[in-house]
């Protein structure tokens, strides 16, 4: 089974990008990310951990590679060190002379770094068992028009034009899945979205020269990773369908999930919900890392549970296991490179004090993630998605959809729980305030006014408003939206959790009811109470100061005019 496996070496200084490639190879049966790093430095150390234990381990190193110099030269050193491990490079390398140079080396191929998935595929399988690849080979490049007049110019056209088109798509279909958006909004962003469609449909065809016109366009079951994901799943109004991968299985299923997602993780993380949330204490940096944490490692679980034969009720019972353990996983690999600081003039062991001060209210709180089972029922088991009282096909856009606000919710969710503990224990500690917090909130005074505010937000969730939405049949969810993490509302069947209120909360349902109740009776009554006044005031007294003023008006005016008649007559 593992001499079947090709297990590759990822390395490339960009952490979106790194881990986006990682969860879409493993998407292949026979592909594996063994590790992935930013650095050339952590590649080596990598390399002499895993290959002092298995020298055949690692198949293939991919490496990001622009136009570095020190990048030229840390190749020549795997070759060095390595001569039996192929290199496959991924760049934007534009000069003939740079890649004879690498062929020289020794690296075994080379490829765009926004070439497609479907495409990438094969090619790392080739390079991998002993092949080569380079864009150059008559064979594999597609440079026809570079021979005829202006070709050069029309592709760049086309690829420049192309770009700028799609990067305005994205931020209008961005618009337009933003909550709260006014019909009138929503009429001008779909025509926006249509005109885009078209013109991307235009610059794609006409700009064409004649001998690629003759070639059918290539199937792309995949979408590139420098197409933004949210285009995956728009269909154009003029016909064509904008690279939709056709999903046929549970694995490639929460892989194109977690590519959309992944997607929407690199938009900005300022909280515009007006609910604090307990990330809000970190840098934009810390937010982001802490967030791919959490993501590479639900993606892991994902993995290792669709491995299992899993029925629908042992998949229940195993939902809170999952959570707790991407929890306390986020918390050692988050806080894991600050494990010693010093509380009491003690040094301490900052993860295990954390995890030891789990008490069993917030491990309830850490469970309470709204609609989980059903977002790893729908994933795992390739079940529909029933959601806000509609049941979404598996596979379908719409289901996808639904799906990526639920993991969204997940991650803030699981986020939020592990700097509980922090700002709980350790909130005013130095070398907590440096390595982690926004420069706006490293004073005692501000961190002590953003803990009472969280304060206020528990007491107001335990008493009220858990109360008010189970009653109302419905969950707040938090999504990353273009402008940052806003909070969204979905229906839910909650009555068994209405069942079981009791204390305080129910009374709260119970408050809510009897408004509802007599709020229909008040109206009416206010209203005809209303009615009346306005009768009185405008009928009654307003007419009374009516006749009143005129009279006095004409009094006024009847002794002017006597005044003058007895002048005359002197």
């Amino acid at each position: 089974m593992n001499d079947c496996l090709l297990q590759l070496l990822l390395i490339d200084p960009d952490p979106i990008f790194r881990l986006g490639l990682k969860v879409t190879l493993e998407a292949t049966p026979n592909l594996q990310v063994i590790a992935d790093v930013p650095t050339d430095t952590a590649a080596l150390q990598i390399l002499a951990e895993i290959l002092t234990e298995n020298p055949r381990k690692i198949k293939l190193i991919i490496l990001a590679l622009d136009h570095d110099q020190l990048g030229w030269q840390f190749c020549r050193q795997l070759k060095t060190l390595y001569p039996h491990i192929p290199i496959l490079i991924l760049g934007s390398i534009s000069q003939p002379e740079l890649l004879i140079a690498a062929k020289a080396t020794g690296i075994n191929g080379y490829c765009p770094k926004g070439i497609s998935i479907s495409q990438l595929t094969p090619i790392i399988q080739k390079v991998a068992n002993g092949g080569y690849y380079w864009v150059t080979d008559p064979e594999v490049a597609n440079f026809p028009s570079s021979s005829l007049p202006f070709g050069k110019l029309r592709n760049n056209l086309q690829t420049s034009g192309t770009h700028y088109i799609d990067q305005t798509l994205d931020k209008v279909i961005e618009q337009l899945k933003l909550p709260g958006i006014t019909l009138l909004d929503q009429a001008i962003l779909a025509g926006q979205r249509r005109e885009l469609l078209a013109a991307r449909w235009i610059v794609n065809h006409l700009l064409i020269v004649p001998k690629e016109r003759q070639k059918p366009l290539p199937e792309q079951p995949l979408p590139s990773l420098d197409i933004s994901p949210s285009q995956a799943i728009i269909k154009s109004d003029i016909g064509t369908l904008i690279n939709v991968p056709s999903v046929v299985s549970s694995q490639q299923l929460h892989s194109e999930l977690l590519t959309l997602c992944l997607s929407k993780l690199q938009f900005p993380l300022e909280n515009i919900s007006n609910t604090p949330l307990e990330i809000d204490m970190l840098r934009e940096d810390k937010k982001r890392e802490l967030l791919y944490i959490i993501f590479h490692k639900f993606s892991k679980q994902l993995d290792e549970i669709s491995s299992f034969n899993f029925d629908s009720n042992q998949l229940f019972n195993l939902k809170d296991q999952i959570v707790l353990e991407l929890w306390q996983f986020t918390i050692t690999e988050f806080f894991g490179n600050y494990s010693r600081i010093y509380l009491d003039k003690q040094e301490i062991n900052l993860v295990k004090f954390l995890l030891d001060k789990t008490t069993s209210s917030q491990t309830e709180i850490i469970k309470k993630v709204p609609l989980l089972f059903e977002l790893l029922s729908y994933l795992l088991l390739f079940t529909d998605l029933y959601v806000d009282n509609i049941s979404y096909p598996a596979g379908s856009k719409e289901a996808q959809s639904q799906a990526l606000v639920i993991l969204e919710n997940l991650l803030i969710h699981i986020a939020n729980t592990v700097i509980q503990p922090l700002l709980n224990y350790l909130a005013d500690v130095e070398t907590i305030k440096q390595n982690f917090y926004h420069r706006q909130m490293i004073s005692t005074r501000e961190i002590e006014k953003f803990r009472n505010n969280l304060s206020w937000k528990y007491q107001l969730n335990q008493y009220i408003n858990e109360a008010q939405t189970i009653f109302e049949s419905r969950y707040e969810l938090f999504i990353f939206a273009p402008r940052g993490i806003a909070k969204i509302s979905i229906y839910a069947a909650r009555n068994q959790e209405l069942a079981e209120l009791s204390g305080i909360p129910l009374g709260v349902t119970l408050i809510l009811e009897f408004r509802d109740a007599i709020s229909p009776r008040i109206q009416s009554l206010v209203g005809f109470l209303g009615n009346g006044i306005v009768f009185v005031l405008t009928q009654v007294i307003g007419k009374g100061l009516g006749l009143i003023g005129r009279g006095i008006l004409q009094g006024i005016g009847s002794v002017s005019f006597i005044e003058k008649r007895q002048r005359k007559n002197r």
